[in-house]
C-alpha cells in the first residue's frame, strides 16, 4: 500500500532534500556522531572532576552541585526544541553552528573565575551540548539507506553505552596527569573534527524562517520551563533533603503545572516540538518507556562501582577507570555485532532485547551480593555482562520505536526520544543517589543500635578515655563503612527489580523487521 500523509491545511513540510548515500555523506554523519559523544562526555567528565573544580575555582559544595545541576537542566531543555531550530535553520548550519559554539565556550570557561558568569556560561554550553545528540538520530533516519540504518542507530546507541563510561578514565587524566584546564579544552580538537567533517558531507538544506510565523511560543515556555524546574528538583532534592525544602516544592509544583500545559498544547499545535499522537503505535510507546528503564539499569553500571570503590576502598577516579573502560571498550564491537543479529529477519528482535535485560538484571543480582572485601577485580565480570547486555537491550529498543516511524516524523521522534534519554539520566541519578543514601542510614542505625547493645561503653561522654574514643572511631567508621556497603547492594537488588519489570514490558510491542525487510510501508496519517 502506499504511503498517504496529511496535515493541516498550509502546514505540509516539504520534502528533505534529496541526497544520494555515499563516502561524503559518510563522512557527515561521521561528523555528527562524534561531536554528539563528545557532548555527553562533556557532561560525565565535568561531573566527574568537579571536588577538584571546586577546589580550583574557591567554591564550596552548594555552589559546586549548581553548577553541575544547571548545566544538566540545560541539556535536557535543548533536547526537546533543537529538531525544530535544525529544520528551521537547516541542518547543516544548525549542526555546525551548534558544535562550533560548543567547542569555543569550552576554550574560554578555564579563564572565567567568577562564579556568576561562570554559571552563565555553562548554563549557554548546555544549551548546545544538549542539541547534539538529537541531531545524531533525525540525521540517521533522514540520511541512511534501510540496509545500514541500524548500524546508525548503532552508532547514536554509542552515545549513551560508551561515552558515559570512557568518562572516567578521561577526567582521572586530566586531573591527575595533563592539567586541569583540559576537563573544557577536550571537546576542542573533536569538535573542530566533527564541524569540518559536517561542512564536507552534510548537504545544505534552504533556510525556513518562515516557520517561525507559526513558532509554538506556549511549548517552548511551559516545555522548556517545566523540564528545568523538574531536573533541578531532582538533581538538588537529596541535597536539600527533598519536600522539607520550599524551593524543592516549589519547583516540583512549578513542573506539576508547567508540563500537563505543554503537553495539551503539544497535542493540538500544527508545528509542535513534540507529536504526541505518535505514542498511539505500541512500537513506539515501548520505545520511550524501554529506553527510560534502560537507562537508569546502565547507571549501575558505572555508579554503584564507583560509589562503593571510592567511598568503602578509597579508590581514585585513576584507579577506578580500568573498571569504567571494561564496559566502554567492548561497546565499539558489541553494538555493530548487535545490529547485526538485528538485521537477521528470521530473528525476533524482541528475543535479542530480552537476552539483554536477563543480562542486565543478572549482573545486577550478582551485585547484591556485594560485601565489604570486595576489590576492583570482583566486579569485572558484572562489568563484562553490562558490556554485552546493553547493546543487546538497546539496538531493538531503537529499531523497534524507529521502525514506527516516518522519515518526515524524525525530528519529532529524535526530539521524544533525546527529552526522555535526558530525564531518564536525570532520574536514575537522583534514583541511585537517594536510594543508597536512605539505605545506608537505615543500615547504620540498625548496625550501631545492635553495636551499643553488645558494647555500651560506646557510649560514653566526652570524658572517654583516649584509648575508648579510639575504639568509637574505628567502631564509626567500621558501621560506615558496612552501611554504604549493605545500601550499595540493597540498590543492586533494586534495579534486577527493574529489569524484570523490563522484560514484562516486552509483552507490549509487535514484532518488528530489519528495515531492508520491510514488506511495503503501511499508511501513516500525521495530523
Amino acid at each position: 500500500m502506499s504511503v498517504s500523509i496529511t496535515t493541516e491545511p498550509g502546514h505540509r513540510p516539504p520534502a528533505p532534500v534529496p541526497y544520494p548515500f555515499g563516502a561524503r555523506i559518510t563522512i557527515g554523519l561521521c561528523g555528527v556522531l562524534l561531536a554528539a559523544l563528545w557532548s555527553g562526555l562533556n557532561d560525565r567528565v565535568s561531573s566527574i572532576s568537579l571536588p577538584d573544580l571546586r577546589g580550583l575555582l574557591g567554591i564550596g559544595y552548594d555552589e559546586g552541585s549548581w553548577y553541575a545541576a544547571l548545566y544538566v537542566a540545560a541539556e535536557v531543555a535543548a533536547m526537546m526544541v533543537a529538531t525544530w531550530f535544525a529544520v528551521t535553520f537547516s541542518f547543516r548550519r544548525f549542526a555546525i553552528t551548534v558544535t562550533l559554539a560548543f567547542a569555543v565556550l569550552g576554550a574560554v570557561l578555564p579563564f572565567v573565575h567568577n562564579y556568576p558568569c561562570l554559571l552563565v556560561l555553562r548554563v549557554a554550553q548546555g544549551l548546545f551540548g544538549g542539541a547534539m545528540p538529537p541531531l545524531l538520530m533525525t540525521a540517521a533516519l533522514r540520511f541512511l539507506p534501510p540496509g545500514i540504518k541500524l548500524y546508525g542507530m548503532a552508532g547514536y546507541a554509542l552515545t549513551a553505552t560508551f561515552g558515559p563510561n570512557l568518562a572516567m578514565p578521561l577526567a582521572a587524566l586530566f586531573t591527575d596527569t595533563v592539567g586541569w584546564q583540559w576537563i573544557y579544552w577536550q571537546v576542542i580538537p573533536p569538535c573542530l573534527i566533527a564541524a569540518a567533517m559536517m561542512a564536507y558531507g552534510l548537504p545544505q538544506d534552504p533556510l525556513r524562517l518562515e516557520r517561525f510565523r507559526q513558532f509554538d511560543w506556549r511549548g517552548a515556555l511551559t516545555g522548556c520551563g517545566g523540564i528545568v524546574m523538574l531536573v533541578l528538583a531532582l538533581e538538588q532534592g537529596e541535597r536539600l533533603h527533598w519536600l522539607h525544602s520550599p524551593l524543592i516544592c516549589a519547583l516540583l509544583a512549578g513542573a506539576a503545572v508547567l508540563l500537563p500545559l505543554f503537553f495539551v498544547n503539544e497535542w493540538h499545535h500544527p508545528l509542535p516540538f513534540f507529536k504526541l499522537q505518535m505514542l498511539r503505535r505500541r512500537n513506539f510507546l515501548h520505545g520511550l518507556m524501554a529506553l527510560g528503564g534502560f537507562l537508569i539499569l546502565t547507571m549501575a553500571g558505572s555508579a554503584l562501582p564507583a560509589i562503593f570503590l571510592s567511598h568503602v576502598q578509597d579508590y581514585r577516579p585513576l584507579q577506578i577507570g580500568p573498571l569504567a573502560l571494561s564496559i566502554a571498550i567492548p561497546q565499539l564491537l558489541a553494538c555493530p555485532l548487535a545490529a547485526a543479529l538485528c538485521n537477521i529477519r528470521r530473528l525476533d528482535s524482541r528475543l535479542v532485547m530480552a537476552c539483554g535485560f536477563a543480562l542486565l538484571c543478572w549482573a545486577s543480582y550478582a551485585g547484591s551480593h556485594l560485601s565489604a572485601v570486595w576489590v576492583q577485580d570482583n566486579f569485572y565480570l558484572l562489568q563484562a555482562m553490562h558490556a554485552i547486555g546493553q547493546p543487546l537491550a538497546v539496538l531493538p529498543i531503537l529499531m523497534g520505536a524507529t521502525g514506527a516511524v516516518h522519515p518526515m516524523e524524525g525530528p519529532f521522534a529524535s526530539a521524544m526520544f533525546n527529552t526522555t534519554r535526558g530525564m531518564s539520566a536525570v532520574v536514575g541519578g537522583a534514583l541511585i543517589e537517594t536510594f543508597v543514601s536512605d539505605r545506608e542510614q537505615f543500615h547504620s542505625n540498625v548496625l550501631l543500635n545492635s553495636g551499643a547493645i553488645k558494647h555500651p561503653e560506646m557510649l560514653l561522654d566526652s570524658d572517654t578515655p583516649l584509648a575508648l574514643t579510639g575504639q568509637l572511631g574505628a567502631f564509626a567508621g567500621r558501621v560506615h563503612q558496612q552501611a554504604i556497603t549493605m545500601g550499595i547492594a540493597d540498590a543492586y537488588l533494586m534495579l534486577s527489580g527493574l529489569a524484570i519489570l523490563l522484560l514484562l514490558l516486552l509483552l507490549l510491542p509487535r514484532r518488528s523487521y530489519p528495515p531492508q525487510a520491510h514488506l511495503p510501508p503501511q499508511p501513516v496519517t500525521i495530523s
